[in-house]
This record gives structure tokens, sequence and C-alpha cells, in this order.
């Protein structure tokens, strides 16, 4: 499969994107939980960006520096992630610590990315920073950090056209990998890719000074740093940003949004239109209109039709057009998009049966619903190979290969693990997938794959048997082997009960996603177990991690994030700032 030819790049680099943009009328608006808004210009967002790059400078930061950025969805974000790039360094977004029931976590992961990044300094502020001083202590970054909040105060840098002389083969950004499967990788992409990936969104959604971006994604990873913010540059147009956080304790602040802004373009994961459908009130909807959206991209996770379904139907009312919706397929490898839906038409899917496609990899009509992610993207060449590494014909299974302008140039320092994953300028994406009517659907994760009864079966297959159960909470079940006694794997699902519900109903809740499982795909699930709210883990980006889930349960840690006290928090902030001293003491520089 392949897409139309590329189009050629709006920039050279994306300082360039936002010199161009300051000349636009429009701007970036934060949208806090109480629905408050601020402002801020394209060009104030760039001269911003020129006086963060002159105080990076002054850290000691030089071109070709990584410059890793713990912040929040906050205006000190841009300044910090376009400051670093008109100082010719390389921003490395992490992502900040919002889930305080998982602290420890956090600063181990953060640590080891900064580490694996190679990142010389780091910039964070506000909340973040003061939970940051235990993460530093650990990566020893050695420019120490630096405090957000003083990157804008002093003199203004050169334009950023022109900083440090970029060249599109220069590295422009390193993202972490979700880590669904591994540990996040640090994908490093360049300018070059940026571009090709932004003027292929660009050409596809063809988007006008009539449109408006709106976006709760997180700004640490593809979909919403390089989909939204630089998309929203490049064309440019205004960008609307709730934080993720904020969406997830009031999801209707994202339809909000859209209406007060007469949003024309938002995308997020699967998850979150089951999520909006299942806990938004009528009332939080009242006098909403949603007739200007135009383009809801599913992509991030597998797409759930029945999702989709449910969303369309439920704010139909508000003049949400079912047309609007498009499931796509991408990954951070590939800077993000890889396929999109024919833009207007009705969401595609394909009922399969599992069997043929677990025992032989044969694509023949059966019970299990599969969504289409549509056709590769300008630019951009899919391929199902078989285990030997041959193309193989539409209607049979195989693994997807990816073929870019936009791909990555590799896992920063980690040879190894790159060389795995290109070949001969094709990405082994690590995905499954057939082809059908030219159009790609994709099944699930390789190393996600289960064995049942000798079969690769998709854990998916199990998992979506489980929407719409009374008592669990949706999108969040995950579906692992475990080995019994006899040698045999056996399934095992794992899902989290809603908040309201009664513990003393598990054992009717679990009997109800048993008869579900059992009726829908003929196997019976050894073991139902239901957990309380946030016990799976999951990575940056919200993916859940199967692997890590049936680690821990193999290991007897699969808990519940601790509860968060005033006390305990005070306690932490205070350990933090501690650790933050000793470093300024061991001759660390920093904010």
């Amino acid at each position: 499969m392949k897409g139309p030819p590329a189009p050629p790049p709006r920039h050279a680099t994306a300082s360039a994107a936002l010199e161009a943009a300051a000349a636009h009328p429009s701007g970036v608006t934060f949208v806090d939980f109480r629905e408050r808004e601020v402002r801020i210009a394209w060009s104030e967002v760039a001269s911003r960006a020129r006086r963060a790059a002159a105080a990076l400078a002054d850290a000691g930061v030089r071109p070709g520096d990584r410059v890793a950025v713990v912040l929040r969805t906050e205006p000190m974000f841009l300044d910090a992630f376009f400051g670093a790039m008109a100082a010719g360094a390389v921003p490395v977004p992490l992502y900040p610590p919002v889930r305080l029931g998982r602290l420890a976590e956090w600063i181990a992961a953060t640590a080891r990315m900064i580490g694996a990044s190679g990142a010389r300094l780091v910039v964070s502020g506000g909340a973040s920073r003061r939970l940051l001083g235990e993460v530093v202590a650990r990566a020893r970054p050695e420019l120490g950090w630096l405090a957000a909040e003083d990157l804008v105060r002093g003199r203004e840098g050169p334009t950023l056209e022109h900083a440090r002389g970029c060249v599109p083969d220069d590295l422009a950004l390193v993202q972490f990998s979700s880590g669904s499967t591994v540990d996040p990788r640090p994908v490093a992409l360049t300018h070059r890719a940026l571009g090709a990936q932004v003027a292929s969104l660009t050409a596809l959604v063809q988007p006008t000074s009539a449109d408006a971006l709106v976006s709760w994604l997180p700004l640490y990873h593809d979909m919403g740093l390089i989909g939204c913010l630089l998309g929203a540059a490049s064309y440019p147009g205004p960008l609307v940003l709730v934080p993720p956080e904020h969406f997830l304790a009031r999801p209707a602040l994202w339809l909000r949004a859209i209406s007060r802004h007469r949003g024309t373009i938002s995308a997020a994961p699967s998850f979150a239109f089951a999520y909006c459908a299942d806990r938004i009130r009528d009332e939080e909807l009242e006098g909403c209109d949603l007739t200007s959206w135009r383009v809801a991209l599913d992509g991030a996770e597998p797409v759930s039709a029945a999702a989709l379904r449910r969303f369309a139907g439920r704010f139909a009312r508000h003049g949400l057009d079912p047309r609007a919706l498009m499931p796509v397929y991408g990954l951070s490898e590939a800077a993000l998009a890889v396929t999109f839906s024919p833009s207007r038409s009705p969401v595609r899917t394909a009922r399969v049966d599992p069997r043929r496609l677990a025992e032989d990899g044969a694509v023949a009509p059966g019970g299990r619903e599969v969504a289409s992610v549509g056709v590769p993207v300008p630019g951009v060449e899919v391929e199902i190979r078989g285990r030997d590494g041959t193309e193989l014909p539409e209607g049979w299974l195989g693994r997807i290969f990816v073929r870019s302008p936009s791909l990555m140039r590799e896992y920063l320092g980690q040879p190894e693990a790159t060389a795995e994953a290109l070949e001969g300028g094709w990405l082994d994406t690590g995905d499954l997938g057939f082809a059908l009517g030219g159009e790609l659907y994709v099944h699930g994760r390789a190393k996600d794959a289960l064995v049942i009864r000798g079969a690769n079966r998709a854990p998916e297959e199990f998992e979506a048997c489980l929407d719409g159960i009374q008592g669990l909470r949706p999108g969040c079940a995950v579906a692992i082997g475990r080995t019994g006694d006899d040698g045999e794997e056996g399934l095992v699902l794992l899902a989290e009960r809603v908040r309201s519900a009664d513990p003393a109903r598990d054992a009717a809740v679990a009997e109800a996603a048993r008869r579900a499982v059992t009726e829908r795909t003929g196997v019976a699930p050894g073991e139902v177990r239901l957990l309380a709210p946030g016990t799976l883990p999951r990575t940056s980006s919200g993916k859940l991690r199967r692997g890590e889930a049936r680690r821990r349960l193999a290991a007897g840690t699969l808990s519940p994030p601790r509860a968060v006290t005033a006390l305990g928090l005070a306690v932490r902030a205070a350990r933090s700032a501690l650790a933050l001293a000793r470093v300024r003491r061991a001759g660390g520089s920093g904010g």
C-alpha cells in the first residue's frame, strides 16, 4: 500500500515554522479547570522563545545539547520547548508528575529517561519543580536544572529562523516511545522528519483560516506535540489547549472548548471517546454546539468502533456529525501518522474469524469487529510481511512495516535496538495487521499476543468483550496469559472496577465478564480479577502496559496507587528541595 507523493515541507526547521507563524494573528489559548483562559499570540510565543534561548545559552547550553523539559500544559512549556530549539539545542519533553499516587515510579522512570537521552540540563517549573529534586539527584545532568519561570526574564536572542544555522538533517527532538511493551526508548527525530510529517498532515486535513485546533493531549508525546502544537504553528492557526489531567477529571471541558472556540480539528485515543460517552452529564453540555467539528481523529491505541458509535450517538443531539470520526494509525518512530481514514466517510469495519486469524493468519468472515485505520498518508508506504520477511497479499495477517520520510533517525544511543527496528529504510512497527480493499486493519502488538490452545490471539479480542459490563471502568482492562500447572497458557482478565462499585458484587461482575468473553470468543477465562481504580500500569501517554501488568501480578506487586495526603505531599516536596540543595552543593548548576 502506498500513499500519494509527499508534499514539500512548508519550513526547513521547526524554529523557522514558528518564526513564520509570528506574522499570523492567531495564537495559543490555555484553558484551566475552571475554564479561565490565557491567550498568547504566536508572535509572543516566538518572542518568548528567543528570550528563553538566550537564557539557556547563558546557562551553558550549546548547539546540539539535549534539554529535558518537565512541564505541564502551560505557557512555560512553549518557552522551554521552542527556546531550546532556538538555542540550537534538542528538547526532550518528559511527562510531569500528575499521578501523585505513583511518585516513586515517576521519579525512577524520569531519572532513567534523562540519562538515556543524554540531557545536559533539566528545565522545570511550577508544581512540577517542587517534586523534581530526587530526579535530578539521581540523573545528575551536567548543567543541573533551571527554573522555567526564569527563561523569559532576560534579553532576547537572535531570530529563530537563523538560530544556530539549523539544517533539516539536524536532530530536532527526542521523544520517548510509549513503552507499552518495553521500557520507553528515546526516539530521535530530525527537522526534516518533523517537516515531512507536518506537511503530510496539512495536506490531509487542509486547514484554512476558519479552522481551530482543540486538544487535551499531552505535549510530551507525538499526537499532542507534533500533530497539534507543531501542526498549528506550521499552517498556522489557532490552538486551544486543555491540560490532560483536567480532561481526565472533567471530560466535558474538551467538548465545551470545541463548542466555545468553534473547534474544527481535534484528536484523541479510543478510550477518550468511550470515557466522554460514559462520564459526561447532560447538564454539563447544555447549550454546547459541536457542528463545527469536522475532523475527529481516533488514534494512539487500538480503535474501538463500538466506542465511536457510542460517542456519535451520545452527542448527536449537540450537532456532532458522525462522518467527522476518523480512525488513524501511527507511532512515535514514524513521528506520528502512518495511515488516515478517508475524510467525511463512515467508519469502516471488518468482521473476522479470530480463530482462523490465530491459527493460520487467514482473514475469514467471523464475529470479531476490527476497524479500518485507512490508507497510507502522503509519502508513506505500508507492507504486511510474513514470518519469513516476504510481503503478504491482502487478506493475510502479518507484521506491519512502514517506509516514510518522517521515520526516526535512531533510538538515541541504542544501536542494537535501532538495527532491530530499522532496516533498508523500513521500520518494523512491532504491530500486527492485515490489508483489505487497500486499507489497513491493525490487530495489536506482536509482543502482546497470547498463545491460547497453540494459536496466537490478540488481547484486544478479549478486552473488547468487557465493553459495557456494569461495574467495570471502560478501557481499563487487560487480557494476559498465565501458564498453569499443566504447562498450558490460560487466559487471565484483569479489570478495574468503577469507583462507586461495591466490592461485594465482584463475584457477579466477574461472572458477567467471564460469560461475555466465553460467548464471543469461545475461550473461557481461567481467572477474572477485579482491581481497584488506577491499579493497572500505564505508559506516560495513558496506554495500558499488559506485559508490566503480567510481571507485577506474578511478583505480587500489582497494587493500586497509594493515597496522597497533604502531609505526604509536603514531605515529598521537602525531600525534593533537600535533594536539589545537595546537587547545588556538589557543584551542579541550577535555578
